[in-house]
């Protein structure tokens, strides 16, 4: 039987896992004859979510969680369900309501060790060894009931619980990444929270997923995810806190291991402003590409992206424009304020821009930054280009010489590439140089999108010439990133992580420009000594994915360093993070073991792809590296081309799928041949998946043979091959 016997629609509750599993019964109903008859052979059923929907309401610490699924039994038999719902140890859940199709279900609960002898019943009779990773905890059980044939089925969980809060941060958890018992992709999934609290809302963030927050006032947000014909997603994780401070600052760390240096993740987000409160003043130059290259639709794009911009523009802002081919032309001679005149005459000037000639980029540098001299307020170009330049200085390195002698007021650089023909390396070392960003915009994309919402991130400017100092008792931090800091813009977050050597009590120091006044914030946080679960497992994740985009940056502007791809080869593969130069660990050829040849491997592929500087190859190089450099979370985009298939990241650990066998990244070619071999669904494969309170058992979670290590020991776990 396999895993399309199965649906499963869960809820995730601190400090561990709480989740309705829908099991098929697998037989047809039908009157049972006064003659005995042999046992009919079990229906496959393709039993299939067809849609989820969570609505959460939180109020300071407290939840109420609606949580809507819709399933289907396309088959042409009825078929039988029986709901269990596995309850975390000391979570606080309380008014728990099960109703199918709006009628409620009665049910019982049961304890810890039934719970186990049940889920072993059914993982035997199922042979789906998914439903080991609900071992360990007590069960909610309902009567069984009928699905009739070609019919849907409505299951609606109602519940409160009250949310555990640690570093300063309540922690709400669900897990939707159980689509992967539905016999084919869930067509919708939409998670709704809404947050209220008596105290202003400072961060709200997800470790997970992009999902969108918004802030009606200071103390309510809202998180919306939509997710469509999604096959397996990650469970969701929405942390937020309640601050009064000015900048709302939280510290997550995760130390697992004594001999290694933790991981931390710090979290900064300015205040909400109110309708009274005084924007800052700011001055942006924007420069725009009109060669002839971009003569037709990017032109016409370009203008109305220009033109937007100029309207968000507020009446304290100064702004100029430049326009550059061959020649480079600025709106007016000097700075202008942005009062209503001034922007209707520079909207009619961009009006009338139009494509021809070369591509003077350092002379377009010179002139926008010439305009600079007052270091009291924020100063922003945005610089948009499609091309490489052709006029003027040429050589890239130089052209970012010039304009970092040129920035002598710290300005802020955001540059555009449209299409595949720009010097991707150049707006890189521009962007770098300029503690900034550099954003790509594919052929037939319009470019207005990203150009509006990146300045809608940063066009109110809470706090510039940030820095974070941090002072930990015992121990340092290192390997921060990003390397250089950003400014803070309210509506927006600060994620910095980075590594420790020792845990303990911490100091943050925060400083910065707000306004034309300095200041500086006190933060008090704690680092993990050790711990214990992977709760913040994911700080690891996220730091290893900004390392990796530093490490290809490095490779991308300097050239070729052993060390760097060795390390790159490592975090790839430990971490399951899958790069252009790393995709090959997938290949049923390739040897996790053999460390010189994989780095090799990677040294080649990253010099022949880093190579080209624009065309579709450098295109996708510096957006995927961009990915990388900026994620905000643990949802990566695969390397393009990779097969998403072959590797897993569960917990922990990264599982690659070798000639069928899913292995542990960690396993040596040694411990491979040491490890201890166990049948699937033995009491001995039972006896370690409730190990530990069944923590073990995510890692057995596999439809196939597994390699993995467990602690110091390493276990292959083989198919029954009497089955």
């Amino acid at each position: 039987m396999t895993r399309r016997l199965l649906t499963l629609f869960s809820l995730m509750l601190m400090p561990g896992f709480a989740q309705v599993v829908i099991i098929d019964g697998g037989w047809p109903r039908f009157p049972i004859p006064p003659a005995p008859l042999p046992r009919p052979v079990p229906i496959r059923s393709d039993c299939r979510i067809r849609s989820v929907e969570v609505h959460a309401d939180i109020q300071d610490q407290a939840a109420k969680v609606r949580i809507s699924q819709v399933f289907q039994n396309p088959s042409s038999m009825p078929m039988e369900a029986q709901v269990l719902f596995p309850l975390p140890s000391g979570a606080a859940v309380s008014g728990l309501t099960l109703l199918v199709d709006g009628r409620e279900m009665p049910g019982r609960l049961l304890a810890r060790d039934d719970a186990r002898r049940a889920y072993e019943e059914i993982v035997r009779r199922r042979r789906d060894p998914a439903l080991l990773e609900y071992m360990g905890r007590d069960t909610f059980q309902t009567s069984v009931f009928p699905v009739a044939p070609g019919k849907e089925s409505t299951v609606q969980l109602r519940y409160s619980e009250l949310l555990k809060k640690d570093s300063g941060m309540v922690d709400f958890l669900l897990p939707i990444g159980t689509a992967k018992h539905s016999a084919k992709p869930v067509e919708s999934l939409a998670v709704t929270v809404n947050i209220g609290a008596s105290e202003a809302i400072r961060t709200v963030y997800s470790p997970t997923h992009q999902a969108d927050i918004s802030r009606p006032d200071a103390t309510h947000a809202v998180s919306k995810l939509t997710l469509h014909d999604v096959a397996s997603p990650d469970d969701f994780r929405l942390l937020y806190s309640t601050d009064s401070s000015p900048v709302g600052l939280n510290v997550i760390s995760y130390k697992p291991d004594d001999k290694e240096d933790g991981y931390f993740a710090l979290l900064a987000t300015p205040g909400t402003p109110t309708g009274e409160a005084p924007k800052i003043a700011k001055t942006t130059i924007f420069l725009c590409d009109r060669s002839g290259s971009m003569a037709g639709e990017k032109i016409a794009q370009a203008k109305s992206a220009l033109q937007f911009l100029l309207r968000q523009l507020g009446p304290a802002d100064t702004f100029n424009i430049v326009a550059y081919d061959s020649e480079v032309e600025v709106f007016r001679p000097e700075l202008q304020r942005a009062d209503l005149s001034s922007i209707r005459a520079a909207l009619a000037w961009v009006d009338g821009l139009s494509a021809g000639g070369g591509t003077n980029i350092d002379g377009a540098l010179h002139a926008g930054l010439a305009m600079l001299h007052d270091r009291s307020k924020p100063n922003y170009l945005f610089f948009l280009t499609d091309g490489q330049p052709t006029v003027g200085e040429t050589s890239e390195v130089k052209i970012a010489a010039n304009a970092a002698q040129c920035n002598t007021v710290h300005a802020r650089m955001f540059a555009f590439g449209v299409g595949y023909d720009v010097n991707g390396r150049l707006l890189d070392r521009l962007a770098r140089e300029f503690r900034g960003q550099s954003v790509y915009v594919r052929p037939n994309e319009n470019i207005e999108s990203p150009v509006s919402t990146l300045y809608s991130k940063v066009g109110s400017p809470a706090m510039t010439e940030v820095a974070v100092d941090i002072q930990l008792d015992g121990g340092a931090t290192s390997r921060v990133y990003p390397r250089q800091m950003p400014d803070l813009f309210r509506g927006d977050q600060l994620v910095l992580v980075g590594r420790y050597r020792k845990g303990g009590a911490a100091t943050v120091h925060l400083t910065g420009v707000a306004g034309a006044k300095k200041q500086e914030l006190t933060f008090h946080a704690h680092f993990a000594e050790a711990s214990h679960d992977e709760t913040n497992g994911f700080v690891a994740r996220l730091w290893a994915i900004r390392r990796i985009g530093e490490i290809i940056d490095d490779l991308d502007l300097h050239g070729r360093n052993q060390e760097l791809v060795d390390e790159l080869v490592a975090l790839s593969q430990r971490h399951g993070i899958l790069t252009p130069y790393t995709s090959f660990l997938t290949d049923d050829a390739v040897s996790l073991s053999d460390a010189r040849g994989n780095a090799d491997r990677a040294a080649r592929s990253a010099a022949g792809q880093l190579s080209a500087v624009s065309g579709s190859l450098g295109f996708v190089q510096r957006e995927q590296k961009a990915l990388y450099q900026n994620a905000m979370n643990i949802q990566v985009n695969m390397a393009p081309g990779t097969a998403g298939q072959a590797v897993q990241q569960i917990g922990q650990k990264a599982f690659f799928k070798k000639n069928r066998l899913w292995q542990d990244s960690t396993v040596t070619t040694d411990q491979a041949r040491k490890a201890i071999h166990l049948v699937q669904f033995s009491r001995a494969y039972f006896d370690l998946a409730a190990s530990q309170g069944g923590a073990l058992a995510q890692y057995l979670a596999f439809d196939g043979p597994v390699l993995v290590n467990i602690g110091t020991q390493t276990y292959q776990i083989d198919p029954d091959p009497s089955k």
